[in-house]
């Protein structure tokens, strides 16, 4: 069979990356286990929020299904449970996508693509479940409901979304469309109409059916091989080198972290003493990121003829480049010192997440 051949009967084959889901393997997490959470982002890429009383500890696991070429997934743990939901409560798993990676699907033309979401989940809690794609550029959203048949066992689920010829993604690194995975949802997102079509957003049939997979702190709810890509067929889960994945993600969040054993994560500038009370440093970050980042740290220290504990603010900042000063106190002008994370566990960020 010719090439051209084979790929004509093959219309969803991709000619490049093809899964839009950034760490969909749950192969990176930077920030580590999240305790108590109730919003915010967890393994990288990944956001868990809740506006109910629910909280959970959040965790890369090696639990995974067998034999699917997966090393990690993600726990979320109920720790504090919420047995009786107010009607506006909510809470979901989700990523967020910039525009300016999505103009390919060409939504809002007459040439807008279908989508066609896989992954895998294990769940104490079975019964149906809500998958929202919503569009935050234009407030339209569609629904698609699946069903966790067994408790606590691996299922695949796949879902494929219509085209929506109706609002274009904006062509910017904001964000403009998020997939959200419901794990709780009040009668204000559930007493509607699930279509599964495109639509102006309406809160009621935003999570139609959704069950309460946070009524128990014996429940838990494991997620892999999450995989979105342009088209009506579900194909093989696209594996990425960790290099890759970590560059990726490094797009929006990075952290330099002092371990004990090996010492790494220490050193995180390189500058020189220009005034009693400050030095001034530089550090280039690993990869261009989505916007200039915000700056937070641990505890942090300098040594030159003498060592300092101080603070770092932001002097001047770019997508790659990070200027700040050491603001300590007795320190010699013109020393040249390294600024460093100054025992384990601590830590400096640059958050640029959507």
């Amino acid at each position: 069979m010719s090439k051209a051949r084979e790929l004509a009967q093959k219309p969803n084959q991709p000619t490049g990356r093809k899964n839009l889901i950034i760490n969909g393997a749950m192969n990176v997490a930077q920030r580590g286990t999240q305790t108590g959470h109730a919003s915010g982002y967890t393994l990288d890429r990944w956001n868990v929020y809740t506006s109910s009383a629910a909280r959970f500890t959040v965790s890369q696991d090696s639990h995974v299904p067998s034999g699917q070429g997966f090393a990690n997934s993600i726990k979320l743990d109920v720790t504090t449970a919420d047995t009786s939901l107010d009607a506006a409560d909510f809470g979901v798993f989700r990523t967020l996508f910039e525009g300016q990676d999505l103009q390919h699907i060409c939504k809002g033309t007459s040439n807008a693509k279908k989508l066609t979401l896989q992954f895998w989940i294990k769940s104490t809690v079975t019964g149906t479940y809500a998958l929202e794609l919503y569009d935050s550029d234009n407030v339209r959203q569609v629904t698609k409901n699946y069903t966790v048949n067994s408790a606590d066992t691996w299922e695949k689920k796949i879902i494929t979304f219509p085209a929506d010829t109706t609002g274009i993604f904006s062509n910017d690194n904001a964000v403009s469309l998020y997939v959200q995975f419901g794990i709780i949802a009040g009668s204000n997102f559930t007493s509607g109409v699930a279509s599964g079509s495109w639509a102006s957003r309406t809160e009621a049939n935003r999570y139609v059916g959704q069950v309460n997979a946070a009524n128990s702190t014996s429940n838990n709810i494991y997620f892999t091989g999450v995989q979105l890509e342009v088209g009506s067929v579900a194909t093989e889960f696209e594996h990425r080198s960790f290099g890759e994945e970590l560059a990726l993600c490094q797009r929006y969040y990075h952290q330099q972290e002092r371990t004990s054993s090996p010492v790494e994560g220490v050193y995180i500038g390189i500058g020189q003493v220009n005034q009693t009370t400050q030095a001034l440093a530089i550090y280039t970050l690993p990869v261009s990121m989505r916007t200039i980042p915000t700056l937070a740290h641990g505890t942090v220290g300098a040594g030159a003829t003498s060592n300092y504990t101080g603070t770092l603010s932001a002097f001047y900042a770019d997508n790659l480049h990070f200027s700040f000063y050491f603001v300590s106190s007795g320190m010699v002008v013109g020393d040249v010192i390294r600024i460093y994370n100054s025992g384990p566990g601590e830590k400096v960020t640059f958050d640029a997440e959507l």
